[in-house]
């Protein structure tokens, strides 16, 4: 394996199968089944994907039709993908938290004919959706789906597209592929919509494999090319996982091990000991605060050693680096970072973080811990990522690092982040007005604004749509506030507004595990919704705002704040699959309280 192949690959699907060729019987994607996890080797994943391409024609579909894929992580995710795309085919990734509304909006505008769907209950709602829609009628079911045969919908077995002669199909795939290039359209992925209607960004082969190119140079220039482990956990329907959580492992010839879920996840660290993850910041805020917790249970010289490293790492940091931090430095390389690198199972390279921006007292923290931390920045436009921290260059927690190779940034006169190279799209299915919108000239409008630093890392500010510009003209950048504000034990969530206010105020979710313990200190009964209204529980949290406001200018604190009926998630449609608020949603349901706040 030479880095020089990704730049020579011509698809996606030939890098997969030159790959499975070099690797043969060696285990390649993992997955926990009746207490134990078993494995498929890349030679048996190769003869599976051919298969399955060859059984996707003979239903019916044709080069260029799109397949949706509907299912939660796991090896038949990576399996399906590579033969729809193997067939000639073009596949829609779609998240298993879609509603039928959701579902019914994709299956439409990018007129799929054919749905791989994981099992019952993910089919429930987006049945329905393809019954409406004129496009196709062909409904694959990994698990069995339980579904009578109708004349609408024909339904067919995943295992039954893997019957037949592997050679004779791996035969047939070799030669379609060779007429597949860089350019052609690889997958259209659907943005999770932060401000509306999602729309189909058309990701061609090139742009995923220029992606692998620059993150792979990265890991393997900074870190080494070894037996690389990765452990999947966030969607595969989202860029930022298919890309960096398959594709990566892929190029790089590494196993892919999918985690069981949020609550299961640290002990599928300990168990897999992945050399690598891609996350996203709040899954790293809720580690930091678990790790913080645990730490604090443990006396006195557990805390006073968390005290000492978080100390040095700030510092460091800060580039202010002491000679007599050394022997402290050691001994916490002896005693408390040894412990903390086990929990990530001991092995841990790196871990990435994307998707969102990430609060640079968090790295700094995982840093003081022991564990490399990369914050890494781009979009589903840009098939996703554009720039990543590495070491190499100089770890600096409030920059996304420098381009990655093949990637032209310039910032245009507003401070906008523009973006050329193969890595971008060719552009929204269906949508030529938005494309227009945002490609001009072969640059990508990113929609961020930001600057290049001396070494040329790219420092975010804010999202330029998201950008609060107040009363008085002045810019304020929700996204650090809001970071700031959930650093605190009292507070799991915050959006902050004021857009042509006089000053900025916020929606909070109070921490559940800091309200419980704030209740029984003060003997009071564990009622999260009426504890909201005793002026004590207001007060603390008030004191939390209150902390950050130190740390802020005038323009940027928070004046007043009120509490949100429940927590923002994925299941209320507050927050994206990749974790982000959704503000306009927010905005719906809170903005008459939010605007009685400048009234009071």
């Amino acid at each position: 394996m030479q880095l020089n192949d990704f730049d020579a690959a011509p698809s996606l699907v030939a890098l997969f199968l030159n790959r499975a060729d070099e690797k043969g019987d060696a285990p390649f994607l993992a997955a926990r089944r009746d207490g134990q996890w078993h494995a498929i080797s890349w030679a048996e994943a190769a003869r599976r994907v051919c298969l399955a391409a060859q059984g996707l024609l003979r239903l019916g579909l044709n080069p260029g039709d799109r397949v949706m894929l509907v299912s939660e992580n796991r090896p038949e995710w990576c399996l399906a993908d590579l033969a729809i795309m193997a067939a000639g085919c073009v596949t829609v990734p779609t998240y298993t938290t879609n509603t039928e509304r959701d579902h019914a909006h994709i299956v439409e505008n990018s007129g799929a004919r054919a749905v791989i769907v994981s099992n019952a209950k993910l089919a429930k709602p987006l049945l329905p959706a393809v019954l409406r829609a004129a496009s196709g009628n062909i409904v694959i079911g990994i698990e069995p789906l339980g579904m009578q045969q109708s004349g609408a919908l024909e339904f067919h077995d995943w295992d039954r597209l893997l019957e037949g002669d592997g050679d004779a199909a791996r035969a047939a795939v070799d030669a379609r592929i060779a007429t597949v290039g860089r350019e052609s359209l690889a997958c259209i992925i659907y943005t999770s919509g932060t401000g509306g209607a999602p729309r189909g960004v058309m990701q061609h082969h090139g742009a995923i494999l220029r992606n692998v190119d620059g993150a792979a140079r990265i890991l393997v220039e900074d870190f080494g090319w070894g037996d690389e482990v990765f452990l999947s956990f966030l969607p595969l329907s989202h860029a930022y996982e298919h890309t960096g959580g398959q594709f990566l492992p892929i190029g790089m010839g590494g196993q892919i091990w999918y985690s069981e879920g949020l609550e299961k996840l640290a002990s599928n660290i300990e168990e897999v000991r992945p050399t690598i993850m891609v996350v996203v910041p709040r899954l790293f805020e809720v580690l930091r605060t678990r790790i913080m917790k645990q730490i604090e249970k443990q006396g006195r010289v557990a805390n006073y050693l968390m005290d000492r490293a978080m100390a040095i790492g700030e510092r460091k940091a800060k580039g202010g680096r002491r000679l007599r931090d050394l022997p402290m430095d050691l001994m916490l390389e002896r005693t408390l970072r040894p412990k903390i690198r086990a929990r990530f199972g001991g092995r841990m390279k790196a871990m990435v973080s994307g998707g969102a921006p990430l609060n640079p007292d968090i790295g700094v923290f995982f840093d003081s811990m022991g564990l490399t931390m990369l914050q890494g920045y781009g979009q589903t436009e840009a098939a996703p990522v554009i720039s990543c921290n590495r070491p190499s260059v100089g770890l600096k927690m409030d920059t996304v690092g420098p381009p990655m190779r093949g990637v032209e940034v310039r910032i245009a006169e507003d401070g906008e982040i523009l973006v050329r190279g193969e890595l971008v799209m060719h552009g929204y299915w269906r949508n030529e007005a938005e494309t227009a919108r945002v490609l001009k000239d072969g640059w990508l409008h990113t929609g961020d604004i930001g600057h290049l630093d001396d070494k040329g890392r790219i420092v975010i500010t804010d999202r330029k749509k998201d950008m609060i510009v107040n009363d008085k003209g002045d810019n304020v950048s929700p996204q650090k506030i809001e970071g700031m504000l959930t650093l605190q034990p009292e507070i799991a969530q915050a959006m902050v507004v004021g857009d042509k206010r006089p000053y900025l105020v916020g929606l909070i979710v109070p921490d559940a595990e800091w309200a419980l313990e704030w209740a029984r200190a003060q003997g009071e009964k564990f009622d999260f919704t009426a504890l909201q209204d005793l002026p004590p529980f207001r007060s603390a949290v008030r004191t939390a705002i209150d902390r950050v406001n130190q740390d802020l200018s005038v323009t940027e604190k928070v004046r007043q704040y009120t509490f949100a009926d429940e927590a923002f998630s994925i299941e209320n449609e507050e927050m994206t699959p990749s974790l982000k608020i959704r503000r306009h949603k927010l905005k719906e349901r809170y903005g008459e309280r939010l605007d009685g706040l400048y009234r009071g």
